[in-house]
């Protein structure tokens, strides 16, 4: 889904690209992404040191030590989801990491059929990282962590394999991205004039992309999938809401994508207030699954929520956009 928002969202220069020229992509190489990425790597470690000791046979989900490795890792995941090219793109990692949206239920599936054989992958990483990935990553974790399908007695001791399996492998995927950004895609992406980036326009382009983006996929997915309709609402569809993140992941993006969109605009106070409109407005939702979707008063909530996040993505397309020598495209899910 996320590579088709990013083939959907076109981006192309409105033109000579002089602003880019002065686009300081060093800087946001160096105090968002990379740190960023160093974090996710660092909790994922964790995540997967925890699942090794701390994973019992007998309830792995009652570990507390693997559950706040667990949300500290999805935490830190979730402030690198916007920044899905280069690395994390190499090999599908960004995809191994994170499966979701899942609409025809493959996540599920995929691991019962794990548990079922009791399949031997889980013993070898190299054959784990071939498996579908929608049996690896954070949505796969969140099953065997927090669903009940999951926690038949009899299915300990491989539940407890497969948890060690999946965190390893995540925690490998997160070591990968970082190594691609500080081993060179860092420096191609801060000195354009090579075969990725060209010119600092491209560069610029990228990384406004990768904000758009980020933007339209909390909108439109991350909100617009439990909305559903106003007659058949979808709260089942939430973003891990088996372990109350919905709400979580919506505030972890927008201070993300904030402090990114802070490094490319220069202080622009209107989307500066147009952040901090969302912001103020997911906080007092205080709908951690985001259920109140299928009620009327709930739903408006919501809906005034997702409309705040679109101001914000309106300020990008017509004033800041504009500011670098970019504008958007045409967007299909925009149905324009």
């Amino acid at each position: 889904m996320m590579r088709r928002l990013l083939c959907s969202f076109l981006i192309f220069a409105a033109s000579p690209l002089a602003a880019a020229d002065d686009f300081d992509i060093t800087a946001i190489v160096e105090t968002h992404v990379v740190p960023r990425y160093e974090m996710l790597a660092g909790q994922t470690q964790a995540l997967a040191r925890e699942a090794s000791v701390g994973c019992s046979a007998a309830a792995p989900d009652t570990a507390p030590g693997l559950l706040s490795a667990y949300h500290a890792a999805f935490d830190a995941w979730v402030g690198v989801g916007h920044l899905r090219f280069g690395p994390s793109e190499q090999d599908d990692r960004a995809f191994a990491l994170a499966f979701w949206p899942d609409p025809r239920g493959s996540t599920p599936k995929a691991l019962a059929g794990l548990v079922k054989s009791r399949d031997a992958a889980v013993n070898a990483p190299d054959e784990f990282a071939e498996i579908s990935v929608a049996a690896r990553g954070f949505y796969a974790l969140e099953f065997l962590l927090f669903d009940a399908q999951f926690a038949q007695p009899r299915d300990a001791a491989y539940r407890c394999a497969l948890i060690q399996a999946v965190t390893k492998d995540i925690s490998s995927n997160a070591a990968a991205i970082l190594a691609g950004w500080q081993n060179g895609y860092g420096a191609l992406m801060s000195n354009p004039g090579n075969d990725t980036y060209r010119t600092p326009a491209e560069a610029a382009k990228q990384l406004f992309t990768a904000l758009s983006t980020g933007l339209e996929f909390t909108s439109l997915t991350r909100l617009g999938r439990p909305m559903g309709t106003y007659d058949r609402p979808r709260p089942n569809r939430a973003e891990a809401r088996r372990s109350e993140r919905s709400l979580r992941h919506v505030l972890l993006s927008l201070a993300a994508t904030r402090e990114l969109t802070e490094l490319i605009s220069a202080g622009n106070e209107a989307v500066d207030k147009a952040f901090a409109d969302a912001i103020q407005r997911a906080e007092a939702l205080d709908d951690p699954t985001l259920a109140g979707v299928a009620d009327p008063q709930g739903r408006f909530r919501v809906e005034v929520l997702q409309q705040s996040i679109d101001v914000i993505r309106r300020i990008l397309s017509q004033e800041i956009g504009p500011e670098l020598g970019i504008a958007a495209g045409f967007n299909s899910l925009d149905g324009d």
